[in-house]
This record gives C-alpha cells, structure tokens and sequence, in this order.
C-alpha cells in the first residue's frame, strides 16, 4: 500500500497482516486523492488504521503545527485513538499525538500542546474551549476527522462541532465516520464538506455477520434474577451489561458484586481515575462483566467480548447496532442477548429489520440446566489444571494418609461438591421465570376492568391540592419516555422513594407532577444536570388542570 519501512515496522509489531474491508477502500482514498470522504462502518471494523495509517504517512515531521485534528464522542474512544496513533507510528522519530479531553487537567493537556502536536485527538467540548483559550491553534490542519459523527450528535455536541468547523481553514479535507447517516449527519456533510466520497462497508445499521442474537422474555421484576441465571449458565462469559440510567448501573452492579460475581460499573460519575482503573481490568480480563450505559461505554474498544446483555433494551433502536456491534470481532463470533418484557417485545422485530437479522426467542435458563452446566465445567476444570509436581510432593504421603479411608468414587463426589453445593442448594426449587402469554392476557384483563378507576384517578392526581407541576425542557423529540422522566428524577434526587404523578409528554418539553413538599429540593437537585449532553432546565409550571395541550404558565425560580 506504499507505507515506509518505519510505518510497517509498528504495523507489523502489532500482528497485522491483511487489511480489512474498510482498511482496503478507504486508505487508497485517504493516500492517493484529496478528496472528502463519508464512512459508513460499524464499529470494530478498523476504521482507526483506515484514516489513522495513511494519515501518519502524509505527515511533515518537520512541521511543528498541528496538521490534523481528529474528534471523537468519549474519552474512552479518544485515548484508544491516541494509543493507537502511537502503536503505529512508534518506529517514527519526532512524530507526536496530543490526546485532549474533559475529566482531566486542563494545564496538563495545554502544556502538551505546547511542546508541539503532529495530531490532536479530541472530544469536542474540551477541544472548543482550549480553541478559545488561544491554547490550541487549527488554523494550519490539512485534515479534519469525525469519528463517530453520530454519537457525537447523540451526545449533544453540535454547537461544538459547528464551532470547531467553523474555526478551522476552508481548504481542508474532512474525513467522517459513522454507523448510521442520521439528518444531522448528513447536514455536516452537506455544510462542511466537498463533493465527499461515500463509502459503504457492510449495509447501514446492519449487525455484524457472526452475532447471534437472542432474546428472554421476563416480567420486569425478574430482570435481575434473569441476569443472574445468564452468568450462571455461561462459566467464561466475558462481557458488558448495558442499563440506561446511572443509577441502574450503580444497581445492578452492586447487586453482581454482593452476589460474588466477577463485575464492575463504568458510568458518568466516575471520575478519570476511576474510569481508568475500571477499564484497566476490564482489558486484562480481571472483570467478566462490566455494566455500563451507553454514554460510558462509547470508544471501548476491546477484543474477545463473548457477550453483550442488554439489560434494558435502548430507546433509540439504532443504539443496539453499537451494542451489538462490541462482540463478534476480528472474525470471532458473539451472542447480544436481551432481557425483555411483554411491553418491550414489539421492539424486537423493528430491531430485525433494522439490522436485517433474526433474534432467536430462547427459555431463561432452568436451576437444573445451570447446575448440570457448572459441574461439567468444575470437571473440565479440575481434568486440566496444571500440576507442579515439585511443589505439591511434599504434601501428597499427609494427603493420601488423611482420605484413605475414601474410595475413588467418594473422593471425586466430594471435591466436585465443594464447587457444586452452592449452586445446587441456590436453584433447588428454583422458579420458572419464563413469561407466560397467558398471564399477560389476564394481567390485561384486570388493567381493563380497572382502566376506567384508574383513569379517574389519574384526573385527580393531575394538579390536585398536594401536587406541585413541573414544566422540563426534554420530551418526545428528545427520544425520552415515562421511565426517563422518572429515572432522571431519581438520578438528581438520589431519592427512590419520591412520589411521583403525572408525566405529560409534549415534543420539545414535559411536565411532571410530585408532592409539594419536594418542589425546593427538585429544583435544587435537577441544577447542573444533563441529557446525552444536554443542559436540562426544571421551572414551576402553574397547574393544568383540564387541557393536556394548553401551556401552564411558568416563573422561573
């Protein structure tokens, strides 16, 4: 492909061999032409060595201004770029990689750049606000990439990517990079970029070809006990849950960890170190399950993943293509699995359609059919553990002297029991959590008989005398639901015991209803908080007692 002997040397170091599909059309592209370019790929197809590789190739070493600036959504995802950039180029004298992003200390990043930046790898808010502190100069790139341009838009980033754009010389070439071409995608090719190339790998949104996907179909309040069971019945998974709030991160998390299981959380509240350390053992596979919301987990990029549980199923669908697309890399293949309830399986075929694949509806796992798993795995385990002979000699004249009143056959039963009693005496009786059709249709039954109660009730609730409303600046455009509302009020409050009422749902706002006695401590907690991004603004709304779509009067506080 015309790389340098130094460029090869760091490729070859790292076990490549062959290009991947996107690596093949894109690097021709990036090395030999100066046009834009739109890549359409899922994640783990080697869009970092595509851009990344010829970039290098291009650089001036000699020129200390910076001649690229590469963007991404997370600092998980910018400092695996770094890395990367780094790992390629290691044989090349002189050739420096900035990573800046947010979490971390500002003069560290600025005195980074000073020293002199071939490439800067960013996030986007930590990059516009050293930009405006005169601390990075892009006046003088010749390339700019997006990658994961719609997660960027997802996370609210616009304003920032617009200013950047904005901010950075006309002639440039652009390189983005996304899963899927969303209408805020396509606006930034339309005003940023020229007569762009479009490269396709793969169908958009499409899952990858060694995924299975499989789905369980619980009552809510079994999710966990279904979690628990899909751990159980699969000994070596190595994999990531994904929760949609931080606070059912937090949770769940807890809940593995208390019940003796190998996991950890990765969500916003973590600080860098933390995240770090969290990460660290998640790569050398001291963790086998990290719960993780979607946020967190972007730019995590980690080889060997058998599974991806989705705990909750996302509420923008394209969202599951990113999940998914964690496991089944590099050729090896994977299994998505998702937990879901009567109400949340509609989802399931517009997911089939969306990345043209079947999900196979499977039982939750019977106590039986887990502890015949776990024994054959101790079995398999014991059959080719490592003996050191010199070390365990010493020991074996005690050992045989202490178990020679036990036959063969008593002493094998009794050391698989040590491992198996646990889980044999946890699943004895243990209860079928299948849901059944027929109990949704008398669960529906009794919700009809009491609709018309309920309804009423609910006319009472809204804007009665112990209520205070709540106007929000998030609704049905934003992609939220009910849950969310809910979700985020317990995320600010840190109190799951708040009484809530009424959510109404507009499109580019909600109201919402509590007790009065908790509107000071609302308004208080909901200040500095965000959505994917975006800063939420909470007001007192005035009641609205009898036309959902008339606008309550609202003073800010």
């Amino acid at each position: 492909m015309g790389f340098s002997p130094e460029l090869l040397k760091g490729i070859e170091e790292l076990g490549f061999t062959e290009p991947t599909p996107i690596q093949e059309k894109i690097i021709p592209i990036v090395f030999e032409t100066e046009n834009d370019l739109v890549g359409l790929a899922q994640t783990g197809t080697g869009k970092t060595a595509a851009f990344g590789l010829p970039i290098i190739e291009q650089t001036d070493i000699q020129s200390k201004s910076v001649q690229t600036l590469i963007l991404s959504p997370t600092r998980e995802l910018c400092i695996q770029i770094s890395k990367d950039l780094q790992n390629f180029s290691k044989h090349i004298k002189g050739f420096r990689v900035v990573p800046v992003y947010g979490g971390a200390n500002t003069d560290t990043q600025v005195r980074a750049l000073k020293k002199g930046a071939h490439i800067i790898v960013a996030t986007p808010g930590r990059m516009l606000d050293l930009i405006n502190r005169k601390a990075a100069n892009i006046t003088k790139i010749r390339t700019v990439v997006l990658d994961e341009a719609d997660e960027m838009l997802n996370m609210g980033f616009r304003d920032e990517l617009d200013g950047i754009l904005e901010k950075s010389p006309d002639k440039k070439r652009t390189l983005l990079f996304s899963a899927t071409m969303p209408k805020e995608v396509a606006r930034i090719a339309r005003n940023y970029m020229n007569n762009p190339v479009e490269v396709r790998v793969g169908k958009q949104n499409a899952g990858a070809e060694n995924v299975q996907h499989i789905y369980y179909q619980v009552h809510a309040r079994d999710r966990y006990l279904a979690l628990k069971r899909i751990a159980d019945i699969n000994p070596d998974i190595y994999g990531i849950v994904f929760c949609r709030t931080r606070m059912e991160t937090k949770d769940v998390a807890d809940k593995l960890i208390k019940d003796g299981y190998n996991a950890d959380a990765l969500h916003g509240d973590l600080s860098q170190a933390q995240r770090d350390h969290v990460m660290k053992r998640f790569r050398n596979k001291t963790l086998q399950m990290l719960v993780a919301t979607d946020v967190a987990a972007r730019g995590i990029d980690v080889n060997d993943i058998t599974h991806i549980i989705n705990y909750n199923l996302p509420e923008s669908l394209e969202v599951y293509t990113h999940r998914s697309g964690r496991t089944g890399r590099a050729g090896k293949s994977g299994i998505s699995i998702s937990i879901v309830n009567y109400r949340e399986k509609s989802k399931i075929p517009q997911i089939e359609k969306l990345i043209n694949k079947k999900f196979k509806k499977s039982p939750v796992p019977t106590g039986e059919e887990i502890c015949k798993k776990q024994l054959f795995k101790l079995i398999d385990k014991m059959e080719n553990v490592e003996v050191d002979e010199a070390q365990i000699e010493p020991f074996m004249d005690t050992v045989n002297k202490k178990l020679e009143w036990l036959s063969k056959e008593e002493i094998i039963k009794r050391f698989v029991s040590l491992e198996f009693n646990r889980f044999a005496e946890y699943y004895k009786n243990a209860p079928d959590l299948n849901e059944k059709a027929e109990e949704k249709r008398e669960s529906k039954s009794r919700r009809d008989r009491r609709n018309g109660s309920n309804q009423d009730e609910s006319r009472k609730r809204r804007g009665q005398k112990g209520n205070s409303r709540f106007y929000i600046n998030i609704g049905k455009k934003d992609g939220i639901n009910p849950k969310d509302i809910i979700g985020l009020i317990i995320d600010s409050t840190k109190d799951r015991g708040i009484n809530i009422g009424v959510i109404d749902l507009k499109d580019s706002f909600s109201f919402f209803e509590t007790g009065k006695q908790n509107a000071e401590m609302i308004l208080k907690s909901f200040k500095n908080m965000n959505y994917k991004g975006r800063n939420l603004r909470v007001e007192l709304a005035e009641p609205d007692n009898e036309a959902p779509r008339r606008k309550g009067k609202r003073r800010r506080i």
